[in-house]
């Protein structure tokens, strides 16, 4: 039997007869509340008879208070009478309310009223006839006063007769109610005792086979999920990523090999331990420690990975580049039990990444060293035709004039030479760089380029936008953005070059576009992977890919914006550096 079923039998057994019992108690309490009411009714009764002597005996005070009146002529005789109305009339509306279900009591309660409010006339009557002609004529109307007094007296017993008759009619219902109530408990409670037996017997029965059933079937998933831990563990010594495990405090509970090998401790010395204790891992440049990846997940509950530029220190001393991630285990109900770390030695992958950069700055250099030489053979042609002319004796006006033309020439050569130089020249450190003259001199070295294309430039530049860089790999960025500039836009195109500041100094914006066919949205997608060119032989592919990672090292972005329509087509690429990017502070000691 699977859980679901055996779950469910075990409700049942517990279930089913706490149902049967509160069916009995819903009958009973449907009992009970008859009971209730019989009882509230007879209780009504009872208060209506006293509400009935009550008003009865207050009308007769107040018959005794005028008959003291009508003698003595005393008006404290009346205090009584002037008390008693605002309690007879309180008494008479209760009734009206207890009696509205019941028709001839009602009707018996309204004559006994009407009676009452009859003879209160006759005594305010009898009131002003003492006042005005004294007690001899008064008491001549009495007979009149005791004929009225004697009907209300028999009305109200009456009424109170009726109300007895009510009340006891009543109490014996209450009295069938109760022992209704005791036999029904008891017949219910016979039944519902032999229904649960046989219930619970039963249930009880398959509970037993139920359990036994599970107990095997735990069994065989124990050993089916110890066969799966083996292979788990199998699996991840066999991965070639190394691999830590630790729980949900941060302790180490697996390492494999790979991870025992890079962190040069067994699983043994491993088990149990902090993680700290076990992966110490630091900056490269600043030797700062990097926050524990545990903690990292912990702290913010989802996958997270290292900072660039992290190494991780061995007890022997040495030292390995690695890149890595962190990923929470997480139980059924979402709740974290562990992490899960995963990282690599990539010592060789950033050899390789700095092999090819250098490499395309070579590239680079090679695709200028035509540009350079028509740059430097041009301006040195025109000095040696300026010496030549100053050989001939010129007038000192011409010579003057000579010297002066030279001079520019040889300015011009110095400046394409330090332009070619600066490709190589990298500051130690970030400094402050002014990109209008960074971009100005990366167009004078492409200017011959643009001359044999025929292609126009326009440019849309401000006198001085400044960002912090590395101006070297920077020139090299927006060479390769131009060079493919120039070559999309083809003969007789045009490329324009647009630089601006961002609000509030937060960095610069630079947009090199030109007016070619654009670029496919497939093709689109590609264009920063490694080793993609659509250039045939021509292209190695890594221009556009190291021109992403020279941006990203500067903490900006870098994207392409293209169309392909035939009525407006081109592309733009949008370099975007901040003012001063934190990430380069990792690059200052190196």
């Amino acid at each position: 039997m699977n859980p679901r079923a055996f779950d469910r039998l075990l409700k049942q057994a517990v279930f089913l007869p706490v149902l049967l019992l509160l069916l009995l108690a819903a009958v009973l309490l449907t009992e009970v509340r008859a009971t209730f009411d019989a009882t509230k009714f007879e209780q009504q009764s009872d208060r209506n008879i006293s509400d009935l002597e009550g008003a009865l005996k207050l009308i007769i005070d107040q018959e005794t208070g005028l008959r003291g009146y009508q003698i003595t002529e005393d008006p404290s005789f009346l205090d009584p009478y002037n008390r008693a109305k605002p309690a007879i009339t309180a008494a008479f509306e209760r009734l009206k309310n207890d009696f509205a279900e019941q028709q001839s009591q009602e009707e018996e309660l309204a004559a006994a009223r009407r009676a009452y409010l009859e003879w209160t006339q006759y005594a305010e009557n009898e009131q002003a006839l003492v006042q005005r002609q004294g007690q001899y004529r008064a008491l001549s109307l009495n007979a009149e006063g005791k004929q009225r007094m004697d009907d209300i007296r028999e009305r109200f017993a009456q009424l109170i007769q009726h109300a007895a008759r009510l009340r006891d009619e009543r109490s014996a219902a209450v009295r069938d109610q109760v022992r209704r109530i005791v036999e029904t408990t008891i017949v219910l409670t016979v039944l519902l005792g032999i229904l649960i037996g046989m219930l619970s017997r039963r249930l009880l029965h398959r509970v037993s086979d139920s359990y036994v059933a599970t107990l095997k079937a735990a069994e065989s998933r124990s050993e089916e999920l110890y066969n799966s831990q083996q292979s788990y563990y199998t699996t991840l010594q066999s991965i070639g990523d190394a691999v830590i495990v630790c729980d949900g405090d941060g302790r180490v509970t697996f390492m494999n090999r790979v991870a025992q090998d890079l962190c040069g401790v067994n699983q043994v010395e491993a088990d149990g331990k902090a993680l700290a204790q076990v992966f110490n891992i630091v900056n490269e440049t600043t030797r700062a420690v990097v926050e524990n990846p545990v903690d990292k997940v912990r702290r913010l509950n989802r996958v997270v990975g290292l900072a660039n530029h992290t190494v991780l220190l061995r007890p022997d001393g040495t030292e390995i580049n690695i890149d890595d991630s962190g990923a929470p285990i997480r139980d059924q109900h979402g709740e974290l039990t562990g992490v899960v770390l995963v990282f690599r030695d990539i010592t060789q992958s950033r050899k390789t990444a700095q092999a090819l950069l250098a490499s395309e700055k070579l590239a680079v250099a090679g695709r200028l060293s035509a540009t350079i030489a028509h740059e430097i053979h041009n301006p040195l042609d025109s000095v040696a035709n300026l010496l030549y002319l100053l050989g001939n004796h010129p007038s000192a006006e011409d010579a003057q004039r000579y010297i002066s033309l030279a001079t520019q020439e040889l300015r011009r050569v110095t400046e394409t030479s330090r332009t070619m130089l600066s490709l190589y020249r990298e500051p130690k450190a970030p400094i402050l760089l002014d990109l209008k003259d960074l971009l100005e001199s990366v167009l004078v070295l492409l200017d011959r380029k643009m001359q044999d294309s025929g292609v126009h430039v326009t440019r849309d530049m401000p006198d001085e936008v400044r960002v912090e860089g590395f101006p070297a790999e920077l020139r090299q960025v927006f060479t390769n953005l131009l060079t493919n500039a120039i070559e999309a836009a083809g003969r007789d195109g045009s490329i324009s070059v647009a630089l601006r500041a961002q609000d509030g100094d937060a960095g610069a914006i630079v947009e090199v576009s030109d007016n070619g066919p654009g670029i496919p949205d497939e093709v689109r997608m590609k264009i920063f992977a490694p080793f993609f060119t659509t250039k045939g032989e021509q292209g190695t592919g890594l221009g556009l890919w190291i021109s992403r990672g020279i941006i990203n090292k500067h903490s900006g972005s870098i994207e392409a914006i293209s169309r392909t329509e035939a009525e407006k087509h081109g592309t733009t690429m949008r370099v975007t550096l901040p003012a001063k990017a934190a990430s380069l502070l990792t690059e200052t000691a190196r």
